[in-house]
């Protein structure tokens, strides 16, 4: 055979292969880093970890002290709360889109403001009102002439439920709503030919479509309420969360802390595999209802009492969980402006907005990098990095903290000259991680949203044209995607100005947030300074509220 004919040599394969290997390094990191902070808290129920010889031992003990009141206190208050926040919600959701009565476009949009009120703040502002040194038992004693206590503990289980209920039922409406204006009206229609009457096509056709809206909303609150700390700290409830920072900071028992905190992730994992499976159903449901085209479709006209109760059912809401809370805290701020620390209150909103402007910018870089990974490669392991990366926003504050310390006290003691331990406590590496954690979930879901208005037929026509790898996405896909990472970044740094847990156990040294100052101001019963930092971190939840009810809008149109 001449040299010509001679088969050529294979080209190594490896070569060819070195940026998928890179890119799937990338993700493997990001992946560890999101999810190591998890995954360290089981390491107290191993043999070999440290301490762990003593597991067994810190459960029998829990289980016959402290364990029994952490479980069945958060599980009255779960259901106390899911109960309050499903009727409210579905009242509310069902008056706005199956009624129409003057007023319905703006209470519409109203009913979403306790969105931006923390539920920490509220419950500060309810006890600084309604407590027994408050404006309103010391004037009923002076207007009646009547002594003692007039009104039940404000700071107890059931100050806590309403609280809860006033402050979350909005995941309720928000997918109730949502729910109801998709699918009843050709359904409802369908029901009025069919002979039924108004109140049999609401009880049994419009609220059966809504029930797994409801229970997915009811999912949402119950997670919410299983992570708070701020509420339940500040009432004095023993719950899960309260018991975790208790064992760690009180206790300095951090085995302890470890297993509490794998016990609340596994109700939480549980939760979450109920509201997967209610927006499952709720896709089903979906499918092939769409919009009534004639007037029948239309909402009821109210009239008379049925205004009224409408009003109500609208008004009571949002009155409880946004406007009389900022009334009670514009008192005290009001009373006594002129002795506020405004100088402290410039340096605490600086350490608040430093905060949130890192982690959400490192957090819409992550995303971009793993929405655009997806949208390359949808190979098992791109997609499961990025399912591990959306789960970390349904993971409370207190167990990602647990999961930061622990391998940094392991790291500690094996090499105590070692700078590791001091960079995440001492710094903002820390808390910035802990945040990255918890909310980069927030901004994936809004860069994938994005992504999922740009049709892949772009993507083909860059790629003929020679534009591939990361210019796609700086060429092609970013000025496509400048609104979405707009939003996500916002929804990043608000929920980051909020956040308590996290940021009151690992903030730097002299660097109190907002947050954080509210916080210690009420527990110390300073609560007219503490209606500032408050008011602040309300007038900054707005915002994401204003740009949802414009959205919503915009989407109805």
């Amino acid at each position: 055979m001449s040299p010509a004919a001679a088969p050529s040599s294979p080209v190594p394969a490896w070569p060819r292969s070195l940026p998928t290997l890179l890119r799937h390094a990338l993700l493997l990191l990001l992946a560890a880093a999101l999810v190591l902070p998890v995954l360290s808290v089981f390491t107290a129920w191993l043999p070999g970890s440290v301490g762990g010889e003593r597991a067994g031992a810190i459960v029998r003990e829990m289980a016959v002290t402290v364990l029994p009141e952490y479980f069945w206190t958060t599980v009255w208050l779960g259901l106390a709360v899911a109960l309050g926040s499903a009727l409210v919600g579905t009242i509310s959701a069902a008056a706005v889109t199956l009624f129409d009565f003057p007023g319905r476009r703006l209470l519409e949009w109203l009913l979403l403001l306790p969105l931006a009120m923390p539920a920490y703040v509220t419950a500060y502002a309810y006890t600084d009102f309604l407590q027994f040194s408050g404006p309103l038992q010391v004037g009923l004693r002076a207007a009646f002439g009547l002594e003692g206590r007039l009104l039940p503990e404000v700071r107890s289980l059931w100050g806590a439920i309403w609280v809860f209920i006033f402050s979350l039922y909005p995941y309720v409406y928000l997918l109730a709503r949502t729910a109801l204006s998709e699918r009843a009206a050709h359904l409802m229609e369908a029901a009025r030919l069919l002979g039924a009457s108004p109140a049999r096509r609401i009880v049994q056709v419009a609220l059966p479509l809504a029930r797994p809206a409801v229970a997915a909303g009811v999912a949402l609150v119950l997670m919410e309420t299983l992570a708070d700390f701020g509420v339940t700290s500040y009432f004095g409830i023993q719950t899960f969360t309260v018991g975790i920072y208790k064992a760690w900071l009180a206790m300095d028992d951090r085995l302890a802390a470890a297993q509490l905190a794998t016990i609340l992730l596994a109700l939480v994992a549980l939760l979450l595999h109920l509201e997967l499976r209610a927006q499952r159903r709720m896709r089903f449901a979906a499918a092939g209802v769409g919009r009534a085209g004639s007037a029948e479709g239309e909402p009821q006209r109210l009239q008379g009492w049925g205004r009224w109760l409408a009003w109500l059912a609208c008004l009571l809401p949002v009155s409880m969980g946004f406007f009389a809370p900022v009334l009670f805290m514009l008192r005290p701020l009001a009373a006594d402006w002129a002795v506020l620390p405004w100088g402290r209150f410039i340096e605490w909103a600086g350490n608040s907005v430093r905060l949130g402007a890192i982690t959400a910018l490192l957090a819409l870089a992550i995303s971009l990098v793993l929405a655009f990974a997806v949208r390359r490669s949808r190979d098992g392991l791109t997609r499961a990095v990025v399912r591990l990366a959306s789960l970390g926003y349904a993971v409370p504050g207190a167990v990602i903290v647990v999961g930061l310390l622990l391998p940094v006290g392991w790291v500690q003691a094996q090499w105590p000259q070692a700078r590791v331990p001091a960079l995440v406590t001492a710094t903002a590496l820390g808390i910035v991680w802990a945040y990255l954690v918890r909310f980069c979930a927030v901004a994936l879901q809004s860069v994938q949203s994005g992504y999922a208005r740009i049709p892949t037929s772009l993507d083909d026509c860059s790629r003929m044209l020679g534009v591939g790898g990361p210019r796609l996405l700086t060429r092609v896909h970013w000025p496509l995607l400048k609104r979405s990472a707009a939003a996500a970044a916002l929804l990043v740094f608000v929920d980051v100005m909020k956040e308590l847990p996290a940021t009151m156990v690992l903030r730097p040294f002299n660097s109190d947030t907002l947050a954080v100052v509210a916080y210690q101001l009420a527990r110390d019963e300073r609560l007219g300074e503490a209606a500032l930092p408050s008011l602040a971190l309300v007038a900054v939840g707005l915002v994401p509220v204003i740009l949802l009810s414009r959205t919503l809008r915009a989407q109805r149109r």
